[in-house]
């Protein structure tokens, strides 16, 4: 059964069941010089530039340059660009004519960043982190408070003072610039993720959560607080502009919105998929792709339904599931790996996520077994494991390179994808491996039908199909939209922890069969979820 992929068409071979997402994850926000809304796209590892007038995307800081994971940035009164590298531990300049300086290379998880007319400030985004002065010309660092709970986006309010959020504990807090015993300004705040003022003195703290809260604070006028929820999923940071209208970002979600004060929203660059990593479909015909913050599925896709084209969003969020990466649908369930060592089942029918195993070593691709067991290729150890109903952990096989995917036949035969030594592999009985197929480029998301197997290359950017009883394979589709853009040679993948916690995800395009023999694509290379039809179907 051959697949068709003709990049562009609106019908006959693959579907985007979402449009593409301009911004892969939108953090840090800024105003530069030029009057554009600078971005930093953690998940992309890449700054852009956006036009707020037309909402225009440009790439300024490429994936191939020295920053690997930006996740908030500030402009100094000289135009340069300070940008928190947060997984490596580096905060850089970036001079108005392009030219990369290190600024410091031993802050831990820098996130919150701000300047101050010449002078840099810059948080830990950890327990016990710090809050510091850094010196671009040179100079030791000037450490100003430690004990922070999770720093990130912070200000200079109107009274002189930094703000900044404490994200463990719902608090702002504040400093004086120049060094001084830090005080609570506001406790019980939901959620804080960023601080900011807007151009009348009024302080706005950002919530991460799936409402989209931001509060407003009038500390240095009537005391009053009031609540508006955007409806933007997982807010991450904001700028205003001279007009003092509101821009948000989401590291959820990705794009830019408009939020105005009675809370309601105008999107200047649409919201997407992050990734997507994982996917999966339910028995009612509902895609769920796993994304990297979040659960979500592309709108519109109930009994297979697709969408095309670019307007609005494109996208549902089921849940806030942080790190999800791996997904497999299970009747009314579904169970999810994060590279961050755990396997969870969620219910998106109440709402609720049982803890199935914790502690694993980067777990990513998840399917249940012939006998209803999650079997999940724990990539960093080079195993296939099992868990039970009863979530007791046994080993299918170990002594693998780096599985990543794994999948079963109708015989209930178990089969991995290596993306390193570039194999399929079949699990015996016994533990030990058979080579199905070898040579391949990178091969990740892995699907049975019928006696083929197909797997993703994303080194060649294209969908393999394997005869399982000749050995015999064929390309079915080429130039997919998997991986970095064609002719990009990206910088060095970040660590996947950093300071004790999350650092940057291993990028993974899953694969998945749809009841009607089509299948579903994570193309990580734009945002969207595919649909590839069988060569000869009237799709």
């Amino acid at each position: 059964m051959a697949y068709r992929h003709r990049p562009g068409r609106s019908h006959a071979g693959p579907l985007r069941l979402n449009p593409p997402n301009r911004l892969w994850g939108s953090n840090g926000v800024a105003f530069g010089p030029d009057g554009r809304l600078y971005v930093a796209e953690f998940l992309a590892g890449r700054i852009s530039a956006v036009d707020p007038a037309t909402g225009d995307v440009d790439v300024i800081v490429p994936m191939d340059s020295p920053v690997q994971s930006p996740d908030d940035l500030a402009f100094g009164a000289d135009g340069s660009m300070y940008i928190a590298d947060l997984v490596p531990g580096r905060v850089w300049r970036r001079s108005p004519d392009g030219a990369y300086t290190l600024v410091s290379g031993d802050v831990t998880n820098p996130n919150g960043l701000t300047c101050v007319g010449d002078r840099l400030f810059v948080n830990e985004m950890k327990p016990d982190g710090r809050l510091m002065e850094l010196f671009p010309d040179g100079g030791e660092p000037v450490v100003l408070t430690e004990g922070l709970a999770l720093g990130n986006a912070m200000q200079l309010g109107p009274d002189g003072w930094l703000y900044y959020p404490h994200m463990i504990t719902g608090q702002v807090w504040r400093i004086p610039p120049d060094g001084g015993a830090p005080e609570v300004v506001a406790e019980d705040v939901h959620q804080p993720v960023a601080v900011r003022f807007d151009q009348g003195g009024v302080l706005h703290v950002l919530s991460r959560g799936v409402e989209g809260i931001v509060t407003r604070i009038d500390l240095h006028g009537t005391g009053s607080r009031t609540l508006v929820s955007s409806g933007v999923v997982g807010l991450d940071n904001a700028a205003f502009d001279a007009e003092n209208r509101m821009f948000v970002s989401s590291y959820a979600s990705g794009g830019i919105t408009e939020l105005r004060p009675d809370g309601r929203t105008r999107e200047l660059v649409p919201r997407g998929l992050d990734g997507p990593y994982g996917v999966t479909i339910d028995l009612g015909g509902t895609v769920y792709a796993a994304d990297h913050y979040r659960l979500a599925s592309p709108a519109d896709t109930h009994e297979g339904v697709p969408i095309n084209g670019s307007h609005g969003e494109g996208v549902t969020t089921h849940a806030l599931l942080h790190f999800s990466h791996g997904i497999a649908a299970d009747g009314g369930l579904l169970h999810v790996t994060s590279q961050y060592g755990t396997v969870q089942t969620y219910d998106p029918e109440h709402g609720t996520t049982r803890e199935r195993a914790v502690g694993l070593r980067q777990p990513l691709g998840i399917a249940v077994g012939p006998d209803g067991s999650l079997v999940v290729a724990e990539t960093g150890a080079g195993r296939i494991v099992a868990l039970d109903d009863g979530d007791t952990l046994t080993v299918r096989a170990e002594g693998l390179d780096h599985p990543v995917d794994v999948a079963f036949d109708a015989a209930g035969r178990c089969y991995v994808s290596d993306d390193r030594l570039g194999t399929v592999l079949r699990i015996e009985a016994d533990g030990s491996t058979v080579t199905v197929a070898d040579g391949l480029g990178a091969p990740q998301g892995l699907v049975v039908l019928g006696d083929e197997i197909f797997t993703v290359e994303t080194a060649h950017r294209r969908l393999r199909a394997i005869s399982l009883t000749t050995g015999e394979s064929r390309t079915d589709a080429e130039d997919l939209p998997v991986g970095p853009p064609p002719g990009v040679v990206p910088r060095t993948r970040p660590a996947l922890f950093a300071g004790g916690m999350p650092g940057a995800p291993y990028p993974f395009a899953g694969l998945a069969a749809a009841p009607d023999d089509t299948l579903l694509l994570a193309a990580n290379g734009e945002g969207t979820v595919l649909r590839l039809s069988p060569a000869g179907s009237g799709d």
